[in-house]
C-alpha cells in the first residue's frame, strides 16, 4: 500500500493553485503554476475556461469472498426485483455461483441475462436492454468484466428511459449526448478482471459497427451504488485476459495522470449538472493514477508468468480500482482514442484473433488495441508537461523520481526515453508491437485517423490537441498512428 509520505508529496507534486472562479478575481493566468505557463502551449486565455472539479467514485468493498454479501445488499435494500447480467463463460463460474446462492438465501427475486456479448455492440446492447425493460427491474447486479458491467449500466439506464434510443445518450458529437435527469435504480457491480474499473465509474463503452469504432455514455448517473472487488473472482481468468485488462489499468492511470488539467478544460459548464464525468488531471485523480501505475508495473509482469500469484492478484484488483477512480473523474486520451476504431475496424478490415480468447469472432483485446500507440502516444505527449512525464518514466524504470537518470534527463529527452521504456514493459509481456503486426498498414492510416476524431470526450483531454484552440487533432493523430506501425 501507499505510504502516507508517498501520497503527501503526490498531492503536493499535483497541486492545482488556480482558481478562476466566477465569484473569485484570482482567475488571471498570472496565478497558474509556473510549469503550466511555461511548459505548455495552451491557447490563450478565454473567459470559459473550466475552474472546478468534482470526484465521485461507486462505494468500494473490498475481500476475499465478499460476493457472498451480495444477497444481504440487495435484501438490505428491498429490492423487488434484480436484474442480474454475465456472459456464457462467467455464468458458469465461481463469482456466479456465489452471487446466485447468496441471492437465494436472502430471498431475493431475481432473473438472469446470460448473454451479454464480449466487446459489447449496439445491437447486443438492444437485446439485453429490452430484456430489461420486459422485467422492469428494481435493482441490478453485474457479474463479469467492463463488457458486462458496461452493459447493465446501458439496460439500468433505458429501464428508465423507456422511450429513449441509444443515440439519446450516447456521447456527441456520434450520439446526443443527452443529460440524464432522471434517477437511475440502484446497481451493484462485481468485477472478474482487474481492469477496467468500471465497477467505479459512469462510463460504458459499446461498438457500432456500421460506423467502425467504439463510442459510449458517459455521466456520474451509470456509476454503480456498490463495487464488490473481491479477491476470489479472478482465480479463473486465462492469463491472456489478465495481461490485456492490465494493460487497461496500464493505460488509464497514465492518460489520467497527463491528462490536460481540469481548469484548461472548455467550455466550462453553465450548471454544475452538465460538468462532465472526464474532467482533466486533477490533484485527487492524479494521487489515485499515479499508485494504480506504479503497481501496475510491478505486479502485471507477475501476473502475466503466474496467474495464481495472490498478492500480485491482490495488487492487481487494487490498482484497477484505483485507476477507475482516477481516470473516472480525470479522463483519458490518446491511447484510448485510437483504440476505438483500431477494435472496429478489425471487425472488417485485418480480422486480427488475439491469443488467448475464446469464440470464432475477431478480437483485439481492449487493453491491447489501447497499447499498441502507447510508446508514440507518450513520446508526443512528454513535451506537454515534462515533469509528469517523468515521473511517469521512473516507475517504468523502476526508480525513485529523485534518482539521477530521471532528474538529470533533459526535457527533450523524456519522450523518448519514455517511448523505449513502454515498448520495453510491452515487449516482456507479449504484446505485438505495434499495429501492423495485428494486421494494419499504411493503407489504413488515414481511416483510422478518421475514426478517431469523432472522439471528442476524450480527445478534448489530449494535451497538445485539446489544449489549443480550433485543433482537430488530425495531423498530429496521423503521425502517431504512422509512429505506431512498428516500433
Amino acid at each position: 500500500m501507499a505510504s502516507r509520505s508517498s501520497i503527501i508529496r503526490l498531492m503536493n507534486m499535483s497541486r492545482h493553485v488556480a482558481c478562476p472562479c466566477h465569484a473569485c478575481g484570482s482567475g488571471s493566468s498570472a496565478l497558474l503554476p509556473i510549469a503550466a505557463q511555461t511548459a505548455r502551449k495552451y491557447a490563450q486565455a478565454v473567459p470559459d475556461k473550466e475552474y472546478a472539479f468534482e470526484v465521485a467514485a461507486a462505494n468500494l468493498r473490498f475481500g476475499e469472498g465478499v460476493t457472498r454479501e451480495v444477497g444481504m445488499d440487495f435484501k438490505n435494500m428491498k429490492a423487488r426485483k434484480v436484474g442480474v447480467f454475465t456472459d456464457t463463460t462467467v455464468g458458469k463460474l465461481g463469482p456466479m455461483k456465489m452471487a446466485r446462492e447468496s441471492l437465494e438465501a436472502n430471498g431475493v427475486d431475481f432473473e438472469v441475462f446470460d448473454n451479454v456479448s464480449v466487446e459489447p455492440t449496439d445491437a447486443s446492447w438492444e437485446k439485453a436492454i429490452a430484456w430489461s425493460r420486459h422485467h422492469d427491474f428494481s435493482h441490478f447486479l453485474a457479474i463479469g468484466g467492463g463488457s458486462v458491467m458496461d452493459t447493465a449500466k446501458a439496460a439500468n439506464l433505458f429501464t428508465v428511459y423507456k422511450d429513449s434510443h441509444l443515440l439519446d445518450f450516447i456521447n456527441v458529437p456520434v450520439g446526443k449526448g443527452l443529460p440524464i435527469t432522471e434517477k437511475l435504480r440502484p446497481l451493484i457491480a462485481v468485477p472478474t478482471t482487474a481492469g477496467t474499473g468500471s465497477e467505479t465509474t459512469g462510463t460504458a463503452i459499446l461498438d457500432i459497427p456500421s460506423r467502425n469504432f467504439k463510442t459510449g455514455i458517459a455521466n456520474r448517473a451509470l456509476k454503480p451504488v456498490l463495487g464488490i472487488v473481491d479477491t476470489l473472482n479472478t482465480d479463473t481468468c486465462p492469463t491472456a485476459v489478465h495481461i490485456s485488462a492490465g494493460l487497461d489499468v496500464l493505460f488509464h492511470s497514465l492518460e489520467s495522470y497527463t491528462a490536460i488539467p481540469y481548469y484548461e478544460r472548455t467550455p466550462r459548464p453553465a450548471n454544475p449538472n452538465l460538468r462532465p464525468a472526464y474532467q482533466g488531471s486533477n490533484p485527487i485523480s492524479d494521487v489515485f493514477s499515479m499508485w494504480a501505475l506504479r503497481q501496475t508495473v510491478q505486479f502485471l509482469p507477475r501476473i502475466a508468468k503466474d496467474k495464481h500469484d495472490k498478492e500480485a492478484q491482490r495488487q492487481m484488483l487494487l490498482a484497477a480500482s484505483f485507476a477507475g477512480i482516477g481516470f473516472g473523474n480525470g479522463g483519458v486520451h490518446l491511447c484510448h482514442a485510437i483504440s476505438y476504431p483500431i477494435s472496429g475496424l478489425n471487425k472488417t478490415g485485418p480480422k486480427y484473433k488475439h491469443p488467448g480468447y475464446v469464440g470464432e469472432k475477431p478480437i483485439i483485446p481492449h487493453g491491447i488495441s489501447v497499447a499498441l500507440t502507447g510508446p508514440a502516444v507518450f513520446k508526443f505527449t512528454a513535451p506537454s508537461a515534462p515533469d509528469r512525464h517523468r515521473l511517469a518514466l521512473s516507475a517504468f524504470a523502476g526508480v525513485s523520481e529523485t534518482d539521477d537518470s530521471i532528474t538529470r534527463l533533459p526535457d527533450s529527452q523524456v519522450g523518448e526515453r519514455l517511448f523505449d521504456e513502454i515498448a520495453k514493459f510491452l515487449d516482456a509481456l507479449g504484446v505485438p508491437r505495434g499495429l501492423k503486426a495485428v494486421g494494419y498498414d499504411q493503407g489504413d492510416v488515414q481511416r483510422l485517423m478518421e475514426g478517431t476524431l469523432p472522439q471528442r470526450r476524450v480527445l478534448d483531454l489530449a494535451p497538445g490537441i485539446g489544449d489549443i484552440a480550433g485543433e482537430d487533432g488530425a495531423e498530429h493523430l496521423t503521425q502517431i498512428i504512422k509512429d505506431s506501425l512498428q516500433y
